[in-house]
């Protein structure tokens, strides 16, 4: 096979695993509004990813080298995206009646990843170092998605059920706050890393 399907599994793992954007948000609407009620949102999530891998592996690099600029605007206004989630995020009480707001449902969820720097990096870097010369792009966009969404299948219920967790421990206790406002400073740090250290989208 032209894609390198474990070593790309292992990468997966190492990014869908690991903090980013999209996990901190599920993290915090899990320990808001609990693990049942984040199930939908944490869906979206999940199958927002796929909303980039298929453009991306039917042509979209190419757009890339062409209008680049494109692509410098998607990532800053990304950017400030995710950074008003984070400022939602650290304002967020995890104690029940604090807000008369239901859980983000499905599309809230299906938006995350096309927002999310994180994601495309990690899709671009997927594509560019796994999948080999002989690759058709349907055999390589339909590897890589596969991938992809069985390696969140098992790491976003984690990380949603994870804020279940800390919610029922810190849920009104002064530590509150300080969780929330920590998990809002990791989303943007985040962020940060992937823009100015890791080379961006």
């Amino acid at each position: 096979m032209s894609v390198a399907v474990a070593s790309f599994a292992v990468f997966a793992a190492s990014q869908v695993g690991t903090p980013g954007p999209a996990n901190m948000a599920m993290l915090a609407t899990g320990a808001r509004y609990g693990f049942a009620a984040a199930l939908p949102f944490m869906l979206g999530v999940l199958f927002g990813k796929q909303l980039i891998i298929w453009p991306v592996g039917f042509g979209l690099m190419e757009l890339a080298q062409t209008a680049p600029w494109v692509f410098t605007v998607l990532k800053y206004a990304s950017a400030a995206y995710i950074c008003w989630l984070a400022w939602k995020i650290a304002n967020l009480r995890l104690r029940p009646g604090v807000a008369e707001t239901q859980a983000p449902g499905f599309l809230a969820g299906l938006i995350v990843h096309p927002l999310n720097p994180k994601a495309w990096a990690m899709i671009t870097a997927g594509f560019t170092n796994f999948v080999g010369p002989g690759a058709t792009a349907l055999q390589a966009t339909a590897v890589i998605a596969a991938v992809l969404f069985a390696v969140q299948t098992v790491c976003h219920p984690l990380w949603t059920f994870g804020g279940d967790r800390i919610a029922a421990t810190l849920a009104g206790h002064p530590g509150e706050a300080y969780l929330m406002w920590t998990l809002a400073v990791l989303t943007v740090a985040s962020v940060v890393f992937v823009l100015f250290l890791g080379g961006g989208i």
